[in-house]
């Protein structure tokens, strides 16, 4: 019944992320795509794990340009990596993608993903974290995975949709 609800709005994903696009489309849901929305990604030192991208997600749905009318719905989300407390960024060069890498290698680490829908008359956000756990990487692997998948605009710097 909620699915149907959504289908009488207007659906914004403001993101240029490739893979929500692809997670929005094959959920069957007709969007429009706004990208390019600039947004501080900084948050306060004192959040932990998945508040992180929840803060981030509705930071970034308040930088929306414009007014969200009625009928319509802006969709913004904001995902992190973690380990031992620690967030794993999105690597600004091969070097720290390696390191990366090497350092999620034959251990487990948290994904955590928030979202933000906002209407006219309503804001709701929500996480959901995953628990994942890593084989051993060799380094000619990790090497190999940089080089052809370039994980620069991913957090943890890889992509589970890869490889």
């Amino acid at each position: 019944m909620l699915f149907e609800k959504i289908r009488n709005y207007h659906l914004i994903l403001a993101s240029g992320s490739p893979r929500r696009s692809e997670l929005l489309r094959s959920a069957g849901f007709d969007f429009e795509v706004v990208n390019g929305i600039e947004t501080d990604e900084t948050y306060p030192d004192e959040l932990m794990g998945e508040a992180i991208p929840v803060y981030l997600a509705k930071k970034k749905s308040m930088a929306f340009p414009g007014e969200v009318s009625a009928g319509m719905i802006v969709i913004t989300a904001d995902t992190i990596v973690s380990q031992q407390g620690e967030v794993l960024h999105k690597p600004a060069s091969a070097a720290e993608a390696f390191a990366t890498l090497q350092k999620i290698s034959g251990n487990s680490h948290h994904v955590h993903t928030g979202v933000c829908l906002r209407s006219a008359e309503i804001t709701a956000v929500f996480s959901a974290s995953t628990e994942v756990r890593f084989g051993v990487l060799s380094d000619e692997e990790i090497q190999y995975y940089i080089e052809t998948y370039k994980p620069y605009d991913k957090a943890g710097a890889y992509g589970i949709q890869e490889w």
